[in-house]
């Protein structure tokens, strides 16, 4: 049974470490929308969701106003996430993230992103973007590009205050990054 489990987290890992090095132009048939709709599911698979230990449990994402993924989206509506599935909702007010477990804030709603990360304070909520610097500001995932390849970074102070674990295996994959502090700036 271990060595089951062994190999199939083995087999995850290397799906995830191959989607994240394909270069967008080299997916005619996956554009940047669907390749980050699949992020997104393989983020709620490896944090460590406490509900998704039992069986018949939801860990929801949340779509903040705008997003770009539609129909991808909506394919990733009862995808097992631990013992649990995902279900795919879609919001129009960052207050409205507090029935989320992870909410992904479109770069075209940027603006809102004080709001949702006031409204995730303290609650155990993946927030996840695609606005250059959203990290370093709070965001606990944010894509970005690099060379046409969507890639993404994880601010590891944002993620140590949502009280979840990341598995190892999705940090290894990601650019890390902490809280921008006033020195930054």
């Amino acid at each position: 049974m271990a060595r089951a489990l062994a190999a199939r987290l083995l087999r995850i890992a290397l799906a995830l470490a191959v989607s994240a090095a394909l270069p967008i132009a080299a997916q005619a048939q996956a554009p940047e929308a669907q390749v980050k709709a699949a992020f997104l599911y393989n983020f709620a698979r490896f944090v460590d969701w406490p509900q998704a230990s039992r069986a018949g449990s939801v860990v929801t994402l949340c779509l903040l106003g705008t997003e770009p993924f539609g129909a991808h989206a909506d394919a990733l509506n009862g995808r097992p996430v631990g013992a649990g599935t995902l279900r795919v909702r879609r919001i129009a007010r960052p207050v409205d993230a507090a029935a989320c477990d992870m909410v992904f804030l479109p770069n075209a709603e940027a603006a809102r992103l004080p709001a949702l990360l006031e409204a995730a304070r303290g609650r155990r909520i993946v927030t996840v973007g695609e606005t250059p610097g959203a990290a370093a500001g709070g965001m606990v995932i944010n894509f970005y590009l690099d060379q046409s390849r969507v890639r993404f970074e994880i601010n590891i102070d944002a993620a140590q205050r949502t009280g979840l674990t990341i598995n190892s295996q999705l940090l290894r994959l990601a650019r890390i990054t902490h809280d921008r502090t006033q020195g930054d700036e």
